[in-house]
């Protein structure tokens, strides 16, 4: 069984509602759980966003450089990952839902081979825009040690052209019939703008999917009316202008976000303290973290909005799509690297 607090009581701080939950209640049965993730195969969500390589160089550091502190790397394999919302599509293919995508790559090496990493998982690259002036953007990061020891980043963040977001949007309409949800997956590198969310959201319209957002932007009037946003405890803070550094904090956040910009759930990743989950009906759920031990956090909030949608594609509600998404999130902080979670490793664990 997965568990959360049920509500028990309202309180009022500033002028607005908090529910304050008390007690345990299951959440989700094991049974439901299960039966959810057994239709991923006949889901389907469409990953908008900034398309990435993550790079990763392993070696060992055995000396410091006689030409300024730093350690010496000594290189022993590199690999290629994907990144950025490609590697949110990655999670969705990985835990077994059908997943597309729209971005722009460069017409250079690391775009050819996302192209052939696309192809050779099965999922088609037509959704993949190819600037001439613009390089496919790559995160290095340099391990020893299983310790981080530097990343640098090759990138324009530029604003997409016109002729790029009308072949987007073209994209968009050609697939909208045959999804369940979509996902937004801002990197703030020049991907996501004011008139491509507007334009997702008159596209889809009045039709049942969902648009989930996991937002880098400080601004979140940036993506008002979208159905579901998923910051980090750090992300709102900033959309707030302060910290959210107690628990009541985080609760006055969450609703302030929720009714400002009119999202139908706010859900905040809060690290060692789990998730919280705000939905339009006054309902706040707190979900304790299921990790064990934190090897990595990069990724982990790719993880959590992909198996987020992918679960509100296959038709659970928000609470129950949430408390997967904290199973999945849990165990890929558990990893080295930009890491997913199978379906099988999943329905394991439950």
């Amino acid at each position: 069984m997965l568990y959360i607090f049920a509500v028990a009581r309202h309180e009022y701080k500033r002028g607005v509602r908090i529910d304050i939950q008390y007690g345990m209640k299951t959440l989700i049965s094991t049974q439901q759980a299960l039966a959810i993730i057994d239709r991923f195969p006949h889901s389907k969500v469409l990953v908008v966003g900034d398309v990435m390589v993550d790079q990763f160089i392993w070696g060992r550091v055995s000396r410091i450089s006689p030409e300024a502190p730093v350690p010496v790397v000594e290189v022993t394999k590199e690999t290629l990952l994907l990144g950025g919302c490609a590697n949110v599509l990655n999670n969705i293919f990985s835990i077994g839902g059908q997943a597309v995508v729209t971005g722009i790559i460069g017409s250079d090496d690391m775009g050819r081979w996302l192209i052939r990493q696309f192809r050779k998982m099965g999922i088609v690259t037509e959704g993949l825009i190819v600037e001439q002036e613009r390089p496919t953007t790559v995160k290095t990061r340099v391990i020893a040690h299983h310790q981080q020891v530097v990343r640098f980043d090759r990138e324009n963040k530029k604003p997409i052209d016109a002729h790029s977001l009308a072949m987007m949007f073209d994209y968009i309409e050609r697939e909208k019939d045959s999804l369940g949800a979509i996902i937004v997956s801002d990197y703030n590198k020049g991907m996501i703008t004011k008139k491509l969310i507007s334009g997702i959201k008159k596209i889809i319209g009045t039709t049942n999917i969902v648009l989930c957002v996991d937002p880098k932007q400080n601004d979140f009037s940036f993506y008002r009316g979208c159905d579901v946003i998923t910051p980090n405890h750090h992300e709102a803070g900033r959309a707030l202008g302060r910290e959210l550094v107690s628990n009541d904090d985080i609760m006055e956040g969450g609703t302030t976000l929720l009714n400002r910009y009119d999202f139908k759930a706010v859900l905040i990743t809060r690290g060692e303290e789990g998730m919280t989950l705000f939905e339009r009906n006054g309902a706040i759920t707190n979900i304790p973290t299921v990790a064990k031990e934190v090897f990595d956090v990069t990724g982990a909030g790719d993880t959590v909005i992909g198996v987020f949608a992918l679960c509100a594609a296959a038709g659970a509600s928000f609470r129950e799509a949430a408390s997967l998404a904290n199973q999945a999130g849990g165990m890929v902080v558990g990893k080295v690297g930009t890491a997913v979670v199978s379906r099988e490793e999943l329905q394991k664990v439950l």
